[in-house]
């Protein structure tokens, strides 16, 4: 028996949030998907020594009314733009939290980002890269859109492939993307330049780089053949010099979605549980779809710089 796939967007009342509504919406118009939209809210605490006036009392009734003001503007959003399977809720905690336990129950994610503030940017900032490394199923971040071509529909797809089994997972979830959008798929492996201190000086000759270059196409395009599995997919493959986070935003001024698997072994894995994962997540020009290695057991349910997109 089939399953509806359920997509749960992050909203705040923000223009980025019901972006990513929009984003969501216009993919469920394709997979037949139900969309739930959340809004949490927290009740701050404070001690009385910390306020003048001593304790400050918090209207949970109001912070509760405005949040459900925020999903109802929200759901109308999205109904005007087409959506027909909508639900929605209001939960108290924090938004981390709620998100990595409702991810459990979900197929997808999306929420957006401003860049400062906003409902991304509390998973984002002061818990870094929880969600994405976390979640029990893909999240989407939807950046905010400055300039060219709308993110939806999807036309390009870059997925990020270092070799190790959650990207793989990654590369499934690409294949099935592209297929839900007809769109280009290209798979992209990163290779650092050797140069000084770098992890690839120890190389002694430039032929011994051209074979670890073929052996890394190699394999990139065993990787692909087995996500495809068979599928009548035509997927471009390429070795490209660079650190995993340059190219990623680079291509991300070209293509409408990054691709990206957490917990790797370095490379574009790797990009977002170390130190340059805000970079990648708060610089893509393109919304970035991460998809972690704590995910459920199943297939996809459905078949320095400043950068401007071009």
């Amino acid at each position: 028996m089939a399953t509806t796939e359920v997509v749960l967007v992050g909203v705040d009342g923000s223009k980025e949030s019901l972006d990513a509504a929009s984003w969501a919406t216009a993919r469920a118009l394709r997979t037949g998907a139900r969309i739930h939209l959340m809004c949490t809210y927290a009740v701050a605490s404070y001690s009385a020594a910390a306020l003048d006036a001593g304790y400050t009392v918090i209207d949970d009734d109001a912070l509760r009314r405005g949040a459900q003001q925020v999903v109802d503007e929200a759901m109308e959003y999205v109904r005007e733009r087409g959506a027909q399977h909508v639900s929605s809720s209001v939960e108290a905690g924090d938004p981390a939290g709620i998100l990595v336990e409702m991810s459990r129950e979900v197929d997808l994610i999306v929420v957006g980002s401003r860049g400062r503030g906003g409902f991304a940017d509390r998973l984002l900032g002061t818990v870094s890269a929880s969600l994405p490394a976390h979640a029990h199923c893909p999240v989407v971040v939807v950046p905010r859109h400055t300039s060219g071509k709308k993110f939806t529909p999807i036309e390009r797809i870059v997925v990020g492939v270092d070799g190790s089994e959650a990207v793989s997972v990654a590369l499934k979830h690409s294949v099935a993307e592209a297929a839900v959008w007809d769109a280009r798929l290209t798979a992209v492996s990163a290779v650092p330049l050797a140069s000084g201190g770098t992890m690839m000086s120890w190389l002694p000759t430039a032929v011994d780089r051209r074979a670890l270059l073929d052996d890394i196409r190699q394999s990139l395009s065993q990787a692909v053949d087995a996500a495809c599995d068979g599928k009548d997919m035509k997927v471009a493959r390429h070795v490209l010099d660079g650190s995993p986070a340059s190219l990623l935003i680079e291509f991300s001024t070209a293509v409408d979605l990054i691709v990206v698997g957490t917990r790797g072994r370095g490379g574009f894995a790797g990009v977002l549980l170390g130190s340059t994962s805000q970079t990648v997540l708060h610089h893509s020009t393109c919304p970035v779809m991460i998809v972690p290695s704590r995910m459920k057991n199943h297939e996809p349910v459905h078949p320095g710089t400043v950068w401007e997109r071009r």
